[in-house]
């Protein structure tokens, strides 16, 4: 182990979590798990362990097998907090209980090597005179923005993900919302006088969910769609 990401496999979790209990199946844990449905098998044994030994504390599994530093450190702090508490103390025998497998985990998006290649390639070129020098100078060139724009590439990738995320959690919690929404409109529809009310729960709920903040306006274009939803769902 070199970096907190690459506990985002969840192979290291679970040998933590098993020298405390010593009850994990750690035959099953893939110890050189290089893609996010490894890393999610590994994590489906850490969430039995943690229902069969009632931890209440949630797994943030999307956010841990992203293998970004600050949630992986942020859950580990909590975890090693937690082996403290409980560890029963005495030697525990790592290797044997998982094996001989692997105790190191797979790298956690690794750095492209773009650039490198190239310049190294062209190096060995043998080449004389100015003509020599030339190509050295264009192969740190060529390399230096190779390299770069990996790096550019890595970030717009990890962005990406960022965004694609947001989206999910943005669109979970509008479904749960909306489902809010319909249940207050029908129960209001279905008892009228509800709307008549004084501090009438319901009334005071449909009147979070309709409130805007000073300087939001709604988009007309997402009005008309949900116009356009309601018409075809009712």
């Amino acid at each position: 182990m070199t970096k907190i990401e690459q506990c985002g496999t969840g192979a290291a979790l679970c040998q933590v979590y098993d020298s405390i209990f010593l009850d994990l199946p750690m035959s099953r844990v893939k110890f050189d798990a290089r893609t996010e449905y490894a890393y999610l098998e590994n994590f489906k044994i850490l969430s039995n362990t943690f229902r069969k030994h009632a931890i209440e504390r949630p797994i943030p599994v999307p956010e841990l097998i992203k293998c970004k530093m600050q949630d992986n450190l942020e859950f580990l702090q909590w975890t090693k907090k937690y082996w403290d508490q409980y560890y029963p103390g005495g030697d525990y025998d790592a290797v044997a209980r998982r094996k001989g497998a692997g105790g190191g985990a797979a790298p956690a998006h690794p750095m492209p090597a773009t650039g490198r290649t190239s310049g190294a390639t062209a190096a060995r070129k043998p080449m004389g005179g100015a003509g020599a020098g030339a190509q050295r100078t264009n192969s740190r060139q060529t390399g230096g923005s190779g390299a770069s724009s990996g790096v550019l590439q890595q970030k717009n990738a990890e962005l990406t993900e960022t965004v694609q995320g947001l989206e999910r959690e943005r669109d979970f919690y509008f479904s749960k919302l909306r489902d809010i929404e319909l249940l207050i409109q029908q129960a209001m529809d279905a008892d009228p006088t509800l709307e008549e009310e004084e501090g009438n729960i319901l009334k005071q709920i449909q009147t979070i969910l309709y409130s805007t903040e000073e300087g939001f306006e709604i988009p007309q274009e997402a009005e008309a769609g949900e116009a356009a939803g309601e018409e075809e769902t009712f």
